[in-house]
This record gives structure tokens, sequence and C-alpha cells, in this order.
């Protein structure tokens, strides 16, 4: 049974690849372990490759990988088995999800899995261009630009006259307090 957060099916030799690539990273560079770990690695930008484990239980500890990979840019595949990705890291026990930072030796190998990650990941949408926003907005304030200055005043007598004017109260004297009898 295939979990929800596997967006596509990594080939067998991309997952060969991939587990190779951790071994001499975590020898000649540096990976970061776990699904925190590798969460930390993708928000800060500093990720190379990122690859999860396709058996993880539950499916929300790594359920939110794939999806600010696409935001970042970062580059994702799966692996079979937690096992076969704590082993490759050099860990003891299983591991849900690793990032590769600095690929030290395997810089070669982690730029041919990114490249056929890209021909077998899905397609993502592509966010507006910063170009058409910026250009939005300067018709915006043409727009303000045009209304002639006679209009606006109006407006803001208008807006002024409409709000009642606040009155102020004079504050009441507070009693004092009477000092309490002394005791003898």
């Amino acid at each position: 049974m295939s979990k929800s957060y596997v967006k596509f099916e990594t080939p067998a030799d991309v997952k060969a690849k991939a587990l190779e690539a951790i071994t001499v990273a975590a020898d000649t560079g540096r990976i970061r372990k776990g699904a925190n770990e590798a969460t930390k690695s993708i928000e800060s930008g500093t990720a190379a490759l990122v690859v999860i484990a396709e058996d993880v239980d539950p499916e929300e500890v790594v359920m939110h990988l794939p999806m600010i990979c696409g935001e970042k840019n970062i580059a994702y595949c799966y692996v079979s088995t937690k096992k076969e990705l704590g082993t490759a890291a050099g860990l003891p026990v299983t591991c849900a999800a690793i990032a590769i930072e600095k690929p030290g030796n395997a810089a070669e190998l982690v730029k041919s899995i990114v490249e056929k990650v890209a021909k077998h990941a899905p397609a993502k949408a592509a966010p507006a261009p910063k170009e058409e926003k910026k250009h939005a907005e300067h018709k915006h304030e043409e727009k303000k630009a045009e209304a002639p200055a006679a209009e606006k005043k109006a407006e803001a007598t208008a807006a002024k006259e409409a709000k009642p004017a606040k009155e102020k109260k004079p504050k009441a004297a507070k009693p004092k307090k009477e000092a309490a009898p002394k005791k003898e």
C-alpha cells in the first residue's frame, strides 16, 4: 500500500544512488538525520537533496516534507525503508528522512540524482512572477494619483463629520482611605 505522502515512484537506480550519496556525504560532507533535522535544513535552504523513507508510520511525521521541498525548490526522492536510510547514514536505528546539506565527495552523484528526480517529480504550480505583482501595484498607485484633490478633501471632511467628538468627563476624586486605628 502506497502512503499518501509519496508523490511519485522513485526508480530503483535513483534509490540506490541516493543511499550511496548519503553514505559518502556522511563521511565527507554533512547530512541532517531525522524528519525534524531535515525540516530545519529545508526551511533554511541549505539542503541539496532530501531522501524520505516510504514506510514511515504515522505518515504525519514526514507528510510535510514534499510540500516544503516544493516550496523551496529542493529536490527530494524516496527509498523503500527506514532501515535502509538509517544504515546508509551509519546509524544503528531506523531513520524517516535525511537531508544532504554538503555532499562532499558525493557532489556529482547528488547532481545526477537531482537531474533524474526532476524528470520523475510531478510538476508544481509556478508562483506568479514578481514583475506582474509589481505591475499590478503600480496600476493601483496610478488610480490613486488620478483622483482629484477636491474629492480627497471632501472625503476627509465627511469622515471627520461622521465621527462624533468624544466628550471628556472630569475625573471624580477618589475618596481617601482612612488610617486604621492603632492597637494599643
